[in-house]
């Protein structure tokens, strides 16, 4: 199996404090804290290695409080390529309430330049044609836009595929190249700020993914939260939701995702196949804090059990269930 690749621009120490309830602009009592080396392509990179994918971490990362990461790729055997930059990695504080609601505090942290990307793009010349490469989450201050396609491009030049997970500008940059990712994970309210327009009906959102595979994008998934996610290529469109959902930290629920999508285009999985093992990977995720997988019987089992069904007649389900509602 070829080695897998992410990207990591903008990483974090994720702090996630569990209380009752979040009561805003009143004292809270946390009845626990936690610590975790993080950002969207570190968790990718940690959920692979649970799978036993071989994988390297590339990106940027402040040398003043490094140690977490360090101790992470160690523990791991994750090939350490990060860039060691000046200052600290920021901290995401991540509150998590016992219903499960989360709520996202991100600090800013270390401003990246022009010669940081350079050196980025350089070390990314060791990745070989027909790897993966998983470029994921925000930028640091001081990147332009179009940071993320410009790596992209670095890696398609030498025949490797790309697997992109942002948002906002750096989104619309990727999907305004000359060459398209191979395969792109927005969720709805990212693909409606591309879009710019709301994606609230089923038919709609579906044709929206399906004009980005029309365009070359060998897959687009779209996460949908607690209703799964929508899996399209040219030809064909798939919903996919786990059967069960555990109560625990949504933290990195969506880079697993990512990572069951990576996993999958390595081993050259069919749409139906990959939509399976990307939903069970963020369903088990769930049983865990931090960016971890449970056993690899646990995902097997869970994969076996997620609920499949064509795009088409997912949108006809919600008709349906209008028409139901206008007699009621």
């Amino acid at each position: 199996m070829s080695r897998v690749h992410t990207v990591t621009l903008n990483p974090a120490i994720d702090q996630t404090v569990s209380l009752p309830h979040l009561a805003v602009g009143e004292v809270n009592r946390a009845t626990a804290v936690r610590h975790d080396p993080g950002g969207k392509g570190i968790n990718v990179a940690s959920v692979l290695a649970d799978w036993g994918v071989s994988v390297a971490a590339h990106g940027l990362l402040g040398r003043a409080n490094a140690a977490p990461f360090e101790e992470l790729f160690a523990q791991k055997s994750i090939a350490d390529r990060m860039l060691r930059v000046a200052g600290e990695t920021r901290t995401n504080v991540k509150i998590l309430e016992e219903d499960g609601r989360t709520t996202d505090l991100n600090l800013p942290g270390f401003p990246a330049d022009e010669g940081h990307l350079s050196a980025l793009a350089e070390g990314l010349g060791a990745v070989a044609a027909g790897e993966l490469v998983v470029i994921s989450g925000s930028q640091p201050a001081g990147l332009p836009a179009s940071a993320t396609a410009r790596l992209a491009a670095r890696v398609q030049e030498r025949g490797a595929r790309v697997l992109c997970d942002v948002s906002g500008a750096p989104l619309a940059e990727v999907l305004a190249a000359p060459v398209l990712p191979d395969a792109i994970k927005p969720n709805r309210h990212e693909l409606e700020g591309w879009v710019g327009r709301g994606l609230a009906d089923r038919a709609d959102l579906a044709a929206a993914a399906a004009a980005l595979a029309a365009r070359g994008i060998a897959l687009v998934v779209v996460s949908l939260g607690t209703e799964g996610a929508l899996f399209v290529s040219s030809d064909e469109a798939v919903v996919a939701r786990p059967v069960e959902l555990s109560r625990g930290s949504t933290v990195g629920a969506g880079d697993a995702m990512v990572a069951g999508l990576a996993s999958a285009l390595v081993e050259g999985l069919p749409l139906r196949a990959t939509a399976a093992r990307a939903t069970a990977f963020a369903a088990a995720k769930l049983q865990n804090p931090g960016p971890h997988l449970p056993g690899v019987d646990q995902v097997r089992a869970l994969e076996a059990r997620v609920e499949r069904m064509a795009a088409a007649d997912w949108i006809r389900a919600a008709g349906r269930t209008a028409d139901q509602g206008e007699r009621t």
